[in-house]
């Protein structure tokens, strides 16, 4: 290969490895502050108003576009398997069908996504401006740790919060499905609730409030990282949401697939 050719090669290498290099460190500070973000919920002292006041913001905040969320996709949801069940002549199964489609897989992942779009860029965005503005070095002057005083309080709040939001979203899910059923597809409203709850078995729940926790961990944990690694000022700040929203939503696809290989081994579909 001539030198003409070689050097802009090597240097596209160099470029490659560089970036990679970068990225394992990334990875490696987002372990180290979600385990010690994780280990301060356990110790003292503990910042009980603080972790309410998340809740609060996290969860009744993120309520109406959940439940939004939650009615329209079981509605479609609803539809969408009437047209393809009624080719087999099974239209009276689409209860059976949207109760185990919500709560396995559709409620926790858009909850999450809905909740990561709302909240987690807003976590990254508060932070970051703490940062640009030096209040977290101000709270390390005074004695205070960061991560016990922001991160920890906000890992809680997520954790908790995000599965009793799945939970409504669910909820108002298999409602607005039979909605359509009963006025749509002409099926009996107590045939419609007598096949969902044939349908829900423990596997089920077990299944549908695992995810949400561990969503919830990310949403969270994403957010306070790229929030207190924000460099550059303020248009720092805009590209550490932008990159927590991004990153938080491909991270819980990503968990997604794998906690349900790992979750349909332990408890199959019965």
């Amino acid at each position: 290969m001539s030198p003409r050719f070689r050097f802009p090669l090597a240097r596209l290498a160099l470029s490659v490895l560089s970036r990679a290099k970068l990225a394992v460190l990334g990875f490696q500070e987002y372990v180290v502050l979600s385990a010690r973000g994780s280990v301060a919920l356990f110790t003292r002292p503990r910042y009980v108003d603080d972790v309410l006041a998340q809740m609060d913001g996290l969860g009744v905040g993120s309520l109406s576009i959940v439940i939004l969320t939650g009615m329209f996709t079981g509605m479609v949801l609803a539809l969408q398997s009437a047209a393809s069940l009624d080719v087999f002549g099974a239209r009276p199964y689409v209860g059976r069908l949207v109760c185990v489609s919500m709560v396995r897989e559709l409620g926790p992942v858009l909850t999450a996504l809905m909740v990561t779009g709302r909240v987690g860029s807003g976590m990254a965005a508060e932070l970051g401006s703490m940062v640009v503005t030096q209040q977290i070095d101000a709270l390390r002057v005074l004695g205070t740790d960061p991560l016990r005083k922001l991160v920890a309080p906000r890992i809680a709040a997520a954790v908790v919060m995000v599965p009793i939001l799945t939970v409504l979203s669910d909820a108002v899910g298999i409602f607005g499905a039979g909605l359509i059923g009963i006025f749509n597809l002409k099926l009996s409203w107590q045939y419609y609730w007598r096949t969902v709850g044939q349908a829900l078995a423990i596997n089920d729940l077990i299944m549908g409030l695992t995810k949400p926790i561990v969503f919830g961990f990310i949403l969270a944990s994403v957010g306070c990282y790229m929030g207190l690694t924000t460099k550059g000022g303020t248009q720092g700040v805009g590209v550490s949401t932008t990159r927590s929203v991004v990153a938080a939503s491909v991270m819980i696809l990503v968990s997604d697939f794998f906690m349900t290989k790992v979750l349909l081994l332990l408890f199959p579909v019965t």
